[in-house]
């Protein structure tokens, strides 16, 4: 529940906030290219469960429509209370990172745009 997500980091459950914070993480503190971050976060992934068939495909008509646009210039400081997540707990509360995702589709359907979640 929220209330139990609401307790001090090292009082609450396991887990924290990680999805939404991984592109700009391992922008900023790993300084990786742009294409070595994306294929540790959505390609390589994909293949490793069997969806790369869906997943880091060429744009095209016919092909599945799954595309994350990102703006990796972006700077932002990072909020738990800020996050789509139930969770706020988070060990990156108020760091500044650089790399934001702005808009995401999942089979054409638009699941973030403008960097607010749409389900």
């Amino acid at each position: 529940t929220a209330e139990t997500k609401e307790l001090p980091f090292d009082q609450a459950p396991p887990g924290m906030l990680g999805l939404e914070t991984a592109l700009a993480l391992a922008l900023t503190e790993l300084d990786l290219p742009i294409q070595q971050v994306l294929a540790a976060l959505s390609w390589n992934p994909a293949r490793a469960v069997g969806l790369g068939h869906l997943h880091g495909r060429p744009i095209a008509e016919g092909e599945p429509a799954n595309l994350c646009v990102i703006d990796p210039e972006a700077t932002w400081t990072v909020s738990g209370r800020a996050m789509a997540s139930r969770s706020t707990n988070t060990p990156y509360e108020g760091r500044e990172v650089r790399g934001r995702v702005r808009h995401t589709v999942l089979f054409g359907e638009p699941v973030v745009i403008g960097g607010e979640a749409q389900r």
